[in-house]
């Protein structure tokens, strides 16, 4: 399984970005993804989670103002951002759920390279 995010950039703060996720080695259809951030200096943390069956979960920091959606036919997920912040400014990495916790980076694997956001003030 490999996974590829794109769509990062440099955007100001107000801004909107979609990044997108495709997933190679398995169908989309039923496997539940993940997308984490890792700012400099901090702990990568949870941001958002499409179950393939069971809708999607968003960290408190970004509902509201992020949206998931899944395209099987391309075997994507996206991760559509609004409203961005300065706060948001991170690499984003989408991953497999594998077992356990939805919000637990420990419960994900084949971790894709991530994609650099960036949010000024």
């Amino acid at each position: 399984v490999q996974l590829q995010a794109s769509g990062g950039g440099l955007v100001q703060a107000g801004g909107s970005l979609r990044l997108a996720c495709t997933i190679s080695g398995r169908p989309l259809m039923r496997t539940t993804m993940g997308w984490f951030r890792q700012a400099p200096g901090k702990e990568r943390e949870f941001v958002a989670s499409s179950h393939w069956s069971a809708g999607s979960y968003y960290a408190e920091s970004v509902k509201g103002r992020f949206t998931l959606s899944r395209d099987s036919g391309k075997n994507t997920i996206y991760l559509q951002m609004n409203n961005l912040k300065p706060e948001d400014t991170a690499v984003y990495s989408c991953a497999v759920w594998q077992a356990g916790s939805y919000y637990s980076t420990t419960s994900y694997r084949a971790w894709g390279q991530g994609t650099l956001v960036t949010v000024s003030s």
